[in-house]
Parts: C-alpha cells; structure tokens; sequence
C-alpha cells in the first residue's frame, strides 16, 4: 500500500523541516543575545533555506 507510506514520509519530511526551522530560529535569538553579527547572518540565510526547501509541499500538485 503506498498511499499511506507516502503521505507519512511526506508528513515526517514536514515535521524535520519544522525542525530545522525551530532549530534556526533559536541559533539566531542565541546569537542575538551575544551580539554575534556573523551568527545572526548565519541563522537568516539558514532560515531563508528552510523556507525554500518547503515550497515544494506548499505548491504541490500545481502546474506552471
């Protein structure tokens, strides 16, 4: 049955990305709070990376 395989890899994949997400999200307050202008950076281009690596679930399905 690959329906239900599919949709919970999918729904785990999300979940990891989520992650990753949180993951930034505190890197870049840590690197906030010291002031660390090169880890703040850091943190936004990897925030920004998250977000781009999950278009693909958001516009699924959709030609053009």
């Amino acid at each position: 049955m690959p329906g239900p395989r599919i949709f919970s890899e999918k729904k785990c994949q999300i979940w990891g990305w989520v992650l990753f997400i949180a993951s930034a999200l505190f890197y870049g307050a840590s690197a906030i709070r010291s002031g660390d202008l090169l880890g703040i950076l850091g943190s936004l281009f990897f925030l920004v990376a998250c977000f781009v690596f999950l278009i693909p679930f958001v516009f699924t399905g959709r030609s053009g």
